[in-house]
């Protein structure tokens, strides 16, 4: 059943929420400039720096022996990654041989969801009405209960063993005649299961834990009945709970992957028998690895492809947070005319709409001007267009009306 909760605000409360909204929406609007700015001067840099280490990259056949002529240089090269490392987790009698080993926890848990209803009330006021639900599901963290507004949910969280997420890497892999540095180790995924076999010791001491636990299962009265397992263990998961069928809120979820020796394409700099990154003009520095037998002209064209598509995510972060802002600064005008609800919607629409052009127009001028910095022949159609935007709200906006010429006295 869903838990409601009625909050009323009167129309002083109502004001000096959105004299406080100004602050925040002057912090936003000022944030979001300096996103837009930043941002259009990082894509450039970007593009700029991966084009330098495109036309420095030597593409290497071979890295089966090493060769002193390529120190310090910039190459491309694919080649298998091999360890002989043993990683292990002793918590859960897992070892396996391979370039990386993730242990991922998942706990089933309540969480709490609310949906809020606003009233608009004669004379300025404002009612709210919340509803929260919960339902319970796999989590990838704890919920802390103990904030729930209901109180029939609150502390109902809980888990039945203390356990983290885990990730080890090799130490030693080998690329050729040469060897991986760290930051290339951590980049190549853990995508493949590893089988968990739970030795006996490790298996009762996981049951003893989560029997002792105020809250876990407890042993049959009857001596003689055999007690349901709490600990199952199914290819590379390790359940904690009674059913895996039927989770309940405590249960743990604990599943192992690798990362597999393996084909991989690397980009990087040369530094005696490993690699580094290439540092361009700019100071960003490059490089690239990616899984399987990639040519360099697809690594540099996907390194460009994921630049240009976080520039666009960050510039649509930008101008939300500058609409946002002045949203937020102008939003009094709506306060104020809530004093009767339906003048407040029409305010509000208005406040929406002009905050949202005058937003749009800002930030295009903003683009602009980073543009004009970093590369002025496509900054200046931008520029052009962010002033043509405003000159069109200028138009658009209502003109006050013009004093009629006083009547001639006769």
């Amino acid at each position: 059943m869903a838990y409601t909760e009625t909050t009323t605000t009167s129309y002083g409360g109502r004001l000096s929420r959105s004299l406080k909204g100004i602050v925040g929406g002057l912090i936003a609007f000022i944030a979001g400039t300096a996103l837009l700015f930043w941002n259009e001067g990082n894509y450039v840099k970007t593009y700029k720096a991966l084009n330098e280490a495109q036309d420095a990259t030597i593409a290497v056949d071979s890295v089966a022996e090493r060769d002193p002529a390529l120190n310090g240089k910039v190459i491309h090269a694919s080649a298998r990654a091999e360890t002989e490392d043993i990683l292990r987790d002793p918590a859960f009698d897992v070892s396996v041989n391979a370039i990386s080993l993730q242990r991922s926890v998942e706990y089933y848990q309540y969480e709490e969801r609310s949906s809020t209803t606003t009233r608009d009330k004669i004379g300025g006021g404002e009612e709210k009405v919340t509803t929260y639900t919960y339902s319970a599901d796999w989590q990838s963290e704890p919920i802390n209960s103990s904030e729930f507004k209901d109180p029939k949910y609150q502390g109902s969280n809980f888990t039945l063993y203390q356990v983290q997420d885990q990730e080890q890497f090799a130490k030693n892999v080998s690329f050729g005649a040469y060897s991986l540095p760290d930051f290339f180790i951590e980049s190549i995924p853990a995508n493949e299961p590893v089988d968990v076999t739970l030795g006996e010791e490790n298996q009762r001491k996981l049951e003893e834990a989560i029997r002792q636990h105020p809250r876990g299962p407890r042993l049959p009265e009857d001596t003689n009945a055999v007690a349901p397992a709490v600990v199952h263990v199914q290819a590379n998961t390790v359940y904690l709970g009674e059913n895996p069928s039927a989770p309940k809120v405590g249960d743990l979820r604990i599943t192992f992957s690798s990362a597999q020796p393996q084909d991989v394409s690397i980009i990087g700099k040369v530094n005696g028998s490993t690699f580094g990154r290439y540092v361009a003009k700019s100071g960003k520095a490059i490089s690239r690895l990616e899984t399987g037998i990639v040519s360099a002209e697809e690594m540099f064209a996907h390194a460009q492809a994921e630049n240009t598509f976080l520039t666009w995510i960050l510039r649509l972060v930008g101008v939300v947070l500058v609409c946002a802002g002045l949203r937020g600064i102008f939003g009094i005008l709506e306060a104020i005319a809530k004093v009767l609800p339906f003048l407040g919607d029409i305010v509000g629409v208005g406040v929406s709409l002009v905050t949202g052009i005058i937003g749009l127009a800002w930030s295009l001028l903003w683009i602009a001007i980073a543009w004009l910095t970093y590369r002025p022949l496509i900054g200046v159609p931008l520029l052009v267009a962010a002033v043509a935007l405003v000159i069109w709200l200028k138009k658009k906006a209502p003109k006050a009306p013009s004093t009629p010429p006083s009547a001639a006295i006769t």
